[in-house]
C-alpha cells in the first residue's frame, strides 16, 4: 500500500535555479527506499519536500492520500497527524540539536505532541538504551562527537515513534563502527515496520540495505527506478549520473581505462 506519492514535482530555488524537474515516484508502507545521485542532484531537496519543509514549485505530494501542502500544514488536525507520522534526520546534526542536554533533546518531540512527561521520559530512556547513549544523558550537544550527535538526532525522532523515517546522508562523515551501528539500526527499524527513505551517494549503503532505488541525474530528473541489485549492476547508468567514474592510466604509450568506485571494489 502506497504511503507517499510524488506527482510531477518541480522545485526551483529563488524561482530561477532548478533543483528538481518533473519527479514522480511512489513509496509503499514498510518499504526501504533510497534516493541516490551525485552532489547537487536534488536528493536533500526531495527529502525536505517529503517532510513539508519545502513545497513544490509545480506538482503535488501526497501522504496517506492527503495532499501535503502549505495549506494542509496550516490545518491543526493534519499537521499533528503528519508530524506524528513522519520524522526527518538532517545530514548536519548541528541543525537538529538545540536543547540544553541530550535528555532534553529526546523529550522535546513527544512533549510537543502532548504526551505526559512520565510517558515521554519512558520513551526517552528506552531509546537511549537502544542507541547506547545513556551515558550522554546530561551532556550538551557541543560536548558530543559527530557519531554521538547523529545518534542523538535519530533518538530525538524515534521518541516520537514515527511511521516514516527520512534520513539525509545518514552515514556521512561517520567512523566505520558508527556506520555499521546505524546500518543495523535502520534494518531493525524497517523490520519493526518503519518505512525508511534515505538520500545518499554511498553505493555500499544501498547495497547493504537492498532497497528500492530512485536515481537522480545531474539534470535533476529521475533517471531510473529499480531494485538495488538492478541499479548497482548498471555501470553505464552510474557513470552517466556521476556516481562512479572512469580512471585512465598508462603503460608506456597504451592507455587503460577502468571503473573507479569504492563500492565496486567491495562487491560480494
Amino acid at each position: 500500500m502506497e504511503i507517499i506519492k510524488v506527482e510531477g514535482v518541480h522545485y526551483n530555488y529563488y524561482n530561477r535555479f532548478p533543483a528538481l524537474i518533473d519527479l514522480s515516484l511512489e513509496i509503499n508502507r514498510g518499504e526501504k527506499f533510497a534516493v541516490i545521485g551525485s552532489n547537487g542532484s536534488g536528493k536533500s531537496t526531495l527529502l525536505q519536500i517529503l517532510n513539508g519543509l519545502l513545497f513544490p514549485s509545480q506538482g503535488r505530494v501526497f501522504f496517506h492520500t492527503y495532499e501535503l501542502s502549505e495549506r494542509s500544514l496550516k490545518e491543526k488536525d493534519f499537521v499533528r497527524f503528519f508530524r506524528e507520522k513522519v520524522g526527518f534526520v538532517f545530514q548536519d546534526s548541528d541543525i537538529q540539536l538545540f536543547c540544553p542536554t541530550v535528555i532534553d533533546e529526546l523529550l522535546f518531540g513527544p512533549l510537543q505532541l502532548g504526551l505526559e512527561k512520565n510517558e515521554a521520559l519512558e520513551r526517552a530512556v528506552e531509546i537511549m538504551q537502544m542507541l547506547k547513549i545513556e551515558n550522554l544523558k546530561d551532556r550538551p550537544s557541543y560536548m558530543l562527537s559527530g557519531g554521538e550527535k547523529r545518534r542523538v538526532a535519530i533518538g530525538s525522532i524515534l521518541t516520537m515513534n514515527p511511521e516514516v523515517l527520512l534520513l539525509d546522508e545518514p552515514t556521512s562523515g561517520l567512523d566505520p563502527k558508527t556506520q555499521v551501528f546505524l546500518l543495523e539500526l535502520i534494518l531493525a527499524l524497517n523490520e519493526a515496520g518503519k518505512t525508511i527513505v534515505i538520500a545518499t551517494h554511498d553505493l555500499s549503503l544501498v547495497d547493504e540495505l537492498q532497497s528500492k532505488v530512485a536515481v537522480l541525474s545531474e539534470e535533476h530528473r529521475i533517471e531510473k527506478i529499480g531494485s538495488a541489485e538492478e541499479i548497482l549492476r548498471d555501470e553505464d547508468l552510474l557513470l552517466k549520473v556521476n556516481l562512479i567514474h572512469e580512471h585512465v592510466h598508462y603503460h608506456g604509450q597504451t592507455a587503460h581505462t577502468h571503473i573507479h568506485s569504492h563500492y565496486l571494489f567491495h562487491r560480494h
